[in-house]
């Protein structure tokens, strides 16, 4: 674990909710550039803000000057609750964010990112939150297409997204993430060779992500 990460839990939709906080290492005077929430892969498969996809995720932003806020859904680790197929999810995800980066008083931008499942529900959070504030960088990985209802990114914010499938990815075939995109005219990055978890492949990953997290915000 990070030795600046903190751990952190705070009152969700069903109980309390269990998250880890990693913040980054900052000159004096300098402030985090924002807050990026990422969401994990499927509870019942075993999904939680341990996973190796997400941990990757979280220092990827953290090298690019963000504070990285990973969570636990419901019913997952000491996170209260019950799976509830992605509704309790999106509840979870909407109050994490404005736990940490409550809207009217945030101070820097919003990051979201999700890995598969928790693509899934940061594209419906995206939804719900575009109309209200300004999402500053998406990253969406090993999007779960085929298997739920992802929901479109506004077009708009195409230019702040990156989103990451794995050739050879045997649990959300590539030709379901790329059905899912071809409609919205949504590039995706294809990593050649690379299955859904990134055997192998995470420090590409970390460096594909803080690539896109660092750039100028708009």
């Amino acid at each position: 674990m990070n030795p600046r990460t903190q751990q952190r839990a705070l009152q969700g939709p069903a109980g309390s909710l269990q998250a880890l906080v990693d913040v980054p290492a900052l000159a004096v005077g300098q402030i985090p550039v924002g807050v990026a929430v990422i969401a994990h892969p499927h509870p019942l498969f075993g999904g939680s803000m341990d996973n190796k996809v997400v941990q990757t995720l979280a220092r990827a932003f953290v090298q690019a000057g963000w504070t990285a806020v990973r969570f636990n859904f419901r019913g997952v680790g000491a996170s209260e609750g019950t799976y509830d197929e992605g509704r309790g999810e999106l509840q979870d995800l909407l109050a994490v964010i404005a736990h940490f980066s409550p809207a009217a008083s945030a101070q820097g931008a919003l990051g979201l990112a999700g890995f598969s499942f928790g693509a899934f529900v940061t594209s419906h959070a995206v939804q719900a939150l575009h109309a209200l504030r300004k999402i500053d960088r998406l990253v969406l990985v090993g999007t779960a297409a085929g298997r739920f209802e992802v929901a479109e990114l506004p077009q708009e914010l195409h230019a702040n997204t990156l989103v990451l499938h794995g050739e050879e990815d045997d649990t959300v075939p590539l030709s379901a993430a790329l059905d899912w995109a071809r409609t919205q005219n949504l590039p995706v990055m294809v990593l050649p060779g690379v299955g859904h978890f990134f055997h192998g492949q995470l420090p590409l990953l970390r460096d594909l992500v803080t690539r896109h997290v660092a750039l100028p915000l708009a």
